[in-house]
């Protein structure tokens, strides 16, 4: 028993590091900028320096702020440091902020009852199946997976056999690209 709860504040050790890290890299606004140039194309820290308009050494230490935090990293070819985004960290960045829950159902249970379980749930009833339309007041487009799994049914008539880890993603629209477009 000891050693499962060595285990467990050592995970939860680690997750507040891995936040504060994230926290720490995203709390400066130069960080921002760097981000939001190298997610756009890829960079050698020089250029980036020039850019920004700081020194290199300037420029190398917010780098390894965010390389230590996962959000880029950087590729060595002979004396260049190729510097490259990791979009899937930044995506999966606001993961690690969402509350945990751990409740009781009976078997046979749906994805739903265990939602109104830990939340205010509104859903809309369309052909027999239930969506999401908001959760504790916040309105959007909800997707839901199963022990990491995108489930095929609506969340009314996936039934629980078992112990299971539901994640509930809000869709946020996120801007991939920008276009811009003159007209002649």
């Amino acid at each position: 028993m000891v050693h499962r709860y060595i285990f467990e504040l050592t995970i939860v050790s680690t997750l507040v590091k891995m936040r504060s890290s994230l926290l720490k890299a995203l709390s400066s606004p130069t960080r921002v900028n760097i981000l939001s140039m190298i997610r756009r194309e890829q960079m050698h820290i020089s250029a980036l320096a020039k850019r920004l308009r700081v020194s290199v050494p300037v420029a190398a230490k917010h780098v390894r702020i965010l390389e230590n935090a996962g959000l880029i990293e950087r590729r060595e070819y002979g004396r260049s440091h190729i510097l490259t985004a990791k979009t899937s960290r930044m995506e999966s960045m606001l993961d690690e902020l969402a509350s945990v829950s751990t409740i009781e159902l009976p078997r046979g249970s749906s994805v739903l009852d265990a939602l109104r379980k830990t939340c205010l749930v509104d859903t809309k009833r369309v052909d027999g199946n239930e969506y999401i339309v908001s959760i504790d007041g916040r309105e959007g487009f909800y997707l839901y997976e199963v022990n990491n799994r995108l489930a095929d049914v609506s969340m009314n008539k996936y039934r629980l056999k078992g112990d299971v880890e539901i994640a509930l993603k809000r869709m946020i629209p996120v801007t991939e690209r920008r276009i811009m477009v003159k007209v002649r």
